[in-house]
């Protein structure tokens, strides 16, 4: 049964009525900003030659004109700019409020998994230094490494219940879910993740974007995680990394906005396994009705940030692709939603895993500047993977 059938009998009003109705094949996405569910497949968007964001105010203009309400675009892009797009207008879209209680399944304690590292532990470190050398070339000022961890259990792994469990843990996190099954794919392949980053939001004439980088694992004692934010606050490398970035925001929607305000400097925010610098940028777009300053649009003329590739771009892109044994597909690239009217909401798909059947894929990255060191880049990682770990029960596996 579709879901379009579960749900169209009675409007859904909550998240957690959002949550239940979930089905593999469904988009999901909820923000502080509200909850959104999607089913069906009423158009494709397919860029072809031209912007993404163009060739999505076209479909949407052509789903309304074929007496679709509200139409909306919905989906995932991948890292690379040659990367996977899997964008829809979805046939039924249901919307609620900010998630609140949510009940989710305990994960199975009794599911044996197999854990493989990509690239072994090791193997990471000694790319790090790699870039380092590089660094002190002077070919790059940052890159971001990534390492992947493959997860295969005895059983199928059940998104719906990963899903119920992302969100239980983070209601503030950016939860998402969708399909990005692939022709060709053995079995139906699903992005799952809880992102703490805003690429880019936009509502009505004003846009935001919330770029973290510079990060420390979050400890779970009081007075530790006061002295880490402290030393956080103070870290030379983690300031001129986010600087970095907040920088690079900051110009791109400087060229789409008459009014921009950015912070002189990054506060601390936390998630439940990490704490960091993030600046919330502001501004007021200059021209709202042209489409390459719709969220889509805002979104792919940001992505990817130096966050999660580096400065300069081109020559991060090069590294990441010579230094990482695994391609990212869907991590780090960005997921959310635009609509009629321009307006949406586009997380970066961190704190994410794309799950086929048995087996997940995590993946997570650190940011590599002058002064960085293998190990501590190693823990970071781990920190990071912890939030889709602890969600099916091995948090200690990183």
């Amino acid at each position: 049964m579709s879901l379009s059938a579960l749900v169209r009998p009675r409007p859904v009003h909550r998240a957690a009525d959002l949550l239940a109705a979930y089905l593999p094949g469904s988009f999901y996405f909820s923000s502080t900003r509200g909850a959104l569910l999607a089913d069906g497949v009423h158009a494709r968007v397919r860029p072809g030659s031209g912007a993404r964001a163009s060739a999505a105010a076209a479909a949407l203009d052509q789903a309304a004109a074929a007496g679709l309400a509200e139409p909306v675009v919905v989906g995932a892009v991948g890292f690379r700019p040659e990367a996977e797009t899997g964008l829809v207008v979805p046939s039924v879209v249901r919307r609620a409020g900010v998630p609140d209680v949510v009940r989710a399944p305990e994960a199975e304690s009794g599911v044996a998994w197999t854990v493989t590292p990509r690239p072994e532990p090791a193997d990471y470190a000694d790319g790090v230094r790699r870039a380092l050398e590089l660094i002190g070339r002077g070919d790059l000022c940052k890159v971001v490494l990534a390492r992947c961890l493959e997860l295969t259990a005895d059983t199928p792994v059940w998104v719906p219940a990963l899903l119920a469990r992302l969100v239980r843990a983070d209601p503030a996190a950016y939860a998402f879910a969708a399909d990005v099954t692939a022709p060709g794919d053995p079995a139906p392949r699903t992005l799952v993740g809880a992102s703490p980053e805003l690429l880019v939001s936009r509502r009505g004439t004003t846009v935001v974007a919330n770029p973290l980088a510079g990060s420390i694992p979050r400890s779970g004692d009081a007075a530790l995680d006061r002295e880490r934010i402290a030393r956080l606050r103070e870290s030379a490398k983690d300031l001129g990394e986010h600087a970095h970035t907040a920088g690079q925001v900051a110009d791109v929607l400087g060229g789409f906005c008459a009014d921009l305000e950015v912070p002189d400097g990054p506060e601390v925010i936390g998630t439940p396994t990490m704490w960091h610098l993030s600046t919330r940028i502001t501004g007021r777009l200059a021209d709202p009705a042209d489409p390459a300053s719709s969220a889509l649009g805002l979104a792919e003329a940001l992505h990817p940030t130096p966050a999660v590739c580096g400065v300069p771009a081109a020559g991060a892109l090069a590294a990441i692709a010579d230094l990482e044994p695994e391609d990212r597909g869907y991590y780090a690239g960005m997921v959310g939603w635009t609509g009629l009217d321009g307006d949406g909401e586009w997380a970066v798909t961190i704190r994410s895993a794309e799950v086929c059947d048995r087996t997940l894929r995590l993946f997570a990255g650190a940011g590599i500047v002058d002064g960085s060191e293998p190990a501590a880049e190693l823990a970071e990682t781990a920190a990071k993977f912890r939030t889709l770990l602890r969600a099916i029960g091995l948090e200690d596996v990183a």
